[in-house]
């Protein structure tokens, strides 16, 4: 050192420009040194002054780190690994005032003492550390820096009240990770910065913050030590914390050194508390706000003259005692306790041989227990390396691959790689120790090339626990009040500045509900601000679809696609439903008005083409009178009536009126009166839907998938649905209106008092097995008995004699090849003369058989079926009660066929009314052209017989006379 350098102590609180004073003045020179506090400050520092002079002349040595170009000219360093006695013309220390710091305070100590630049020396820090500075340093010179901003006292906020821009300071790992969690819950997310990352993870944390990615840091006291970060306010979540030993209060000078990073540059700062921390004392709180603190009185010092000749001697030499009164040996430090134990190993002490071997078990003794397992796991582990060392002088390279290998991995949650981070800044340590390995260079890129990776894992881990960037992201833009961009995808997910934030059903947005209550306020707002274009474009493409794009549901939804637009509700009449449109308020007015016009418009054209039938017989000015009121009762029912509810206003219906109502397709059924194109499974479906409106009901019927002829009849399910569905319910089943209607008239020709049997076109159109047909019978208001006969062979019809005389067959196909009038006259004589005849002729068959074996006669199970009404009052006169216009009716069912009155056939066996005998049944063109043919009908009752009434009790006569008409 030159007689003119100079000595100065910068001091004064934070964001006084000390460090940037310090970088200002070593550039100034040649060359320079420049201690600091911690790797995280080293690397911000050496960052700034390779963008000054380029990376060929600035090296950085730190503990786990050496970046030495062969032309440095200035070294940017830990204090700890500042180079000594290399003749640099500028020396600096920063944060001074850590000479009192138990645990690394001697090695501040040190450097106040020994470390001097040739031409200019700088010690930075707090003014606490004038008084020591001016006693132990007596040529120095002080410069005092004043604040750039004011820092006040803020008192205590709660996080989710916490300012933006602001520094939550926590002192343990567990309390910085639950705030940062608590953050992120309700303000999108932190930054994380604690003095144990990597310098890489750190300054990818810090470079969230400052771009505005997120605008809270949640860090340790780390922050304290000269981060330069843009903060407005700092919190304290706590006001003690565990100095390695105890938990203590935090000293004033402590409180105001981490206070001080709020208020950059001239922008003014606040400090306060957070969380369970109390508030502080006013005489801190002044001391704080005015940087006035107690003066540092004693420094930690340790012997820095070591003695190495013997493990017991360099103890002794290190809890020497300072011969000052500012100086105060420090409390034991971790490396002179692996020293200890080290040397109290027999493995270690047998390789003791002398000064050489005692410094080399020191340099090994000063690896940091980065691991924080425990101390005999660390001295195990330098007990290891202090071998390799000194048997073979170096660590082999496949031992230290494998060590390597076990921490080289990406996976796990923060825990694991923070550990595994931990573990790898031993190795680079080691790495970094000259003459250690064998390839120095190698394993120094090996171990920060891992370092690297576990950096950036880390920091991606700790990004998406803490950071939502969703929520941060759009917090940023609704900030900056600048117009947000959305997109709707064509699965209607919504995507606001790239962040997913919901899905946008028809006209309602749904909120994404994967995160925090406390996010959806954000997410809400941001999405109301980006989908007002889209719902207008989306009015407009919905008003210009085509009626093919919507639908309505069964339960009286309305849907654009696959999104529920409105739903129907009840209007003035059953067949003008009104419409209600899900539209959110944000929308607007315009929006819901211009989908509320569209879905009304979609349903009035839908009743419109559906019910066109019902709706033009309503606008028919010709129908009058009693026509005009049963075409109101039709429309009220929607188009389907029950035949009994409306019996008598039947009846009193002219054919004039009947045939008007038939113009517009009604249809008189014997159990139902409709009109058949209402059947169809589209007007039937709306048809419940409406007749569930107009009635309120919560739960609509569904309609029974369609094409089928019959459904179960459920007895929970009110007759009227199934009624309302085109059904009519009978027995277990319940038979389609139109297809009854056609079984009636299939019972006409049917003599219901004698009994007869189901034909195959009976069951073919009901599609049902016997059995079935027989309870749907039983529903329709018939008596079934079932029986068992043989069954008639297909060779007994074969041999059967080819003769004019009629010869039983199975009831349904005649055998014998006669004329086709007297062939279906001869198959109802033998369905008539009953099971007895069937019999004989199948013996006769088995007669005639060449063997003349007696076979085992097959059965078969048949019905007769008999009309047995249940009982509904007293019946009418048969002469005077009945309604003589209603034999107009009687293609349709009449009301001949009303249950409880008479057996339903539309014409009687005698073809005249009851009580006139000598009308025979009427002749129709057919029976005129066989007797101009000479045709005669044997089965045909003699002309004299015709004058008189046919005895009902007759069914044989009675079967072949309705068969006579028909052909």
């Amino acid at each position: 050192m030159t007689a003119e350098a100079r000595i100065t102590a910068v001091l004064g609180p934070t964001n006084t420009g000390k460090t940037h004073y310090a970088i200002e003045r070593m550039l100034a020179h040649r060359t320079g040194v420049i201690g600091l506090p911690l790797r995280l400050l080293a690397r911000e520092v050496y960052d700034r002054i390779v963008a000054a002079r380029g990376p060929s002349v600035v090296a950085l040595v730190t503990g786990e780190e050496r970046i030495v170009p062969e032309r440095t000219q200035y070294w940017v360093c830990t204090v700890e690994a500042m180079p000594e006695a290399i003749g640099a013309d500028f020396v600096a220390v920063d944060e001074i005032q850590l000479c009192a710091d138990p645990e690394r305070g001697h090695v501040f100590t040190d450097r106040l003492l020994n470390a001097r630049g040739l031409h200019e020396t700088l010690f930075l820090g707090s003014d606490t550390m004038r008084g020591a500075i001016a006693a132990l340093v007596p040529k120095a010179q002080f410069m005092k820096r004043d604040r750039f901003s004011e820092l006040s006292w803020a008192g205590s906020k709660k996080i989710s009240r916490m300012p933006a821009r602001s520094a939550i300071v926590g002192f343990s790992v567990e309390n910085v990770y639950a705030i940062a969690e608590l953050i992120r819950r309700q303000k999108g997310g932190c930054a994380v910065v604690m003095g144990a990352l990597s310098p890489r993870t750190r300054n990818a944390q810090v470079a969230m913050y400052q771009n505005g990615d997120v605008d809270y840091l949640v860090a340790t006291d780390a922050i304290g030590m000269g981060l330069n970060l843009d903060i407005g306010h700092v919190a304290f979540s706590a006001t003690a914390k565990f100095d390695g030993r105890r938990i203590r209060p935090l000293f004033p000078h402590e409180i105001g050194q981490i206070a001080g990073r709020a208020g950059r540059h001239v922008q003014p700062g606040s400090f306060g508390v957070t969380g369970e921390a109390g508030a502080l004392p006013d005489e801190v709180i002044g001391a704080v706000e005015n940087h006035r603190f107690a003066p540092i009185q004693r420094l930690q010092w340790r012997n820095p003259r070591l003695d190495f000749g013997t493990v017991a001697r360099l103890v002794e030499s290190l809890e020497q005692g300072p011969g000052d009164e500012w100086l105060t040996r420090g409390r034991e430090a971790d490396d002179v306790a692996a020293l200890k134990s080290l040397s109290d190993m027999p493995e270690v002490g047998d390789r003791l041989r002398g000064p050489r071997d005692v410094r080399l078990l020191w340099d090994v003794c000063r690896i940091p227990d980065f691991r924080g397992i425990s101390a005999t796991e660390h001295a195990t582990l330098l007990a290891r390396l202090f071998g390799f060392l000194g048997d073979i002088g170096h660590v082999p390279d496949d031992w230290l691959a494998r060590q390597i290998a076990r921490i080289d991995r990406t996976d796990g949650d923060i825990d694991a790689l923070s550990r595994r981070l931990a573990f790898i800044r031993t190795w680079t340590y080691v790495a970094q120790r000259k003459g250690w390995l064998a390839d120095e260079s190698h394993w120094r890129g090996e171990t920060r090339a891992v370092e690297d990776r576990l950096s950036d894992a880390l920091h991606g881990a700790l990004t998406r626990r803490f950071v939502d960037r969703r929520t941060s992201v759009l917090l940023r833009r609704l900030k900056q009040k600048e117009a947000l961009v959305a997109d709707v995808n064509e699965n209607g997910e919504v995507t606001v500045e790239g962040q997913f934030v919901g899905r946008l059903e028809g006209f309602r947005f749904r909120q994404d509900e994967s995160g925090s209550p406390d996010e959806a306020k954000t997410l809400r707002q941001a999405a109301e601000q980006a989908l007002r274009p889209e719902f207008h474009l989306r009015a407009d493409r919905f008003y210009n679809a085509p009626d093919t794009e919507l639908d309505f549901t069964e339960q009286g939804g309305l849907m654009w696609g696959s999104s529920a637009i409105g739903k129907l509700v009840a209007g003035a009449e059953p067949l003008k439903p009104e419409v209600r449109a899900f539209v959110d308020e944000e929308a607007g007015e315009e929006v819901a008005e211009k989908v509320r016009r569209r879905l009304q418009h979609f349903i009035d054209r839908k009743v419109a083409t559906l019910y066109e039938p019902l709706l033009a017989m309503a606008r028919d000015e010709a129908l009058t009178g009693l026509a005009r009121g049963f075409a109101f009762r039709l429309v009220e029912a929607l188009g389907v009536l029950p035949r009994e509810g409306v019996a008598t206003e039947v009846k009193e219906l002219d054919q004039e009126a009947r045939g008007a109502l038939r113009k517009h397709g009604v249809r008189f059924g014997q159990y139902t009166i409709f009109l058949p194109a209402l059947l169809k499974p589209a007007p039937t479906r709306l048809r419940l839907v409406l007749w569930s409106l107009a009635n309120g009901l919560d739960e609509f019927p569904e309609s029974p998938p369609p094409g089928l002829v019959t459904i179960p009849n459920i007895p929970d399910v009110p007759k009227g649905y199934y009624t309302l569905s085109g059904y009519h319910a009978a027995g277990q089943r319940a038979i389609r209106i139109d297809m009854l209607e056609r079984l009636a008239d299939m019972l006409r020709s049917r003599d219901s008092r004698a009994g007869f049997e189901a034909t195959a076109d009976m069951l073919s159109i009901t599609g049902m097995t016997l059995d079935q047909f027989a309870d749907l019978m039983t529903g329709l208001g018939y008596r079934g008995e079932k029986g068992e006969r043989p069954k008639v062979r297909p060779e007994a019809e074969a041999a059967a004699p080819v003769t004019p005389e009629p010869v039983a067959g199975d009831g349904d196909a005649p055998v014998n090849p006669i004329p086709e009038e007297e062939h279906v006259l001869a198959a109802a004589a033998a369905e008539v003369a009953g099971p007895e005849a069937v019999s004989e002729a199948g013996s006769e068959a088995g007669d005639s058989a060449e063997d003349g074996a007696a076979a085992e006669p097959e059965t078969e199970v048949f019905y007769t079926f008999t009309w047995a009404p249940r009982p509904r009052g007293p019946r009418h006169d048969r002469a005077g009660g009945r309604d003589r216009g209603d034999r107009g009716d009687r293609g349709e069912g009449g009301d001949r066929g009303e249950r409880g009155q008479r057996p339903p056939r539309g014409e009687r066996a005698g073809g005249g009314k009851p009580g006139k005998p000598g009308k025979g049944p009427r002749r129709g063109p057919k029976d005129k052209a066989a007797e101009k043919g000479g045709r005669s009908f044997e089965a045909r009752p003699p002309k004299e017989a015709k004058k008189d009434r046919i005895d009902p009790d007759n069914p044989f006569a009675a079967a072949l006379m309705g068969l006579r008409d028909k052909i």
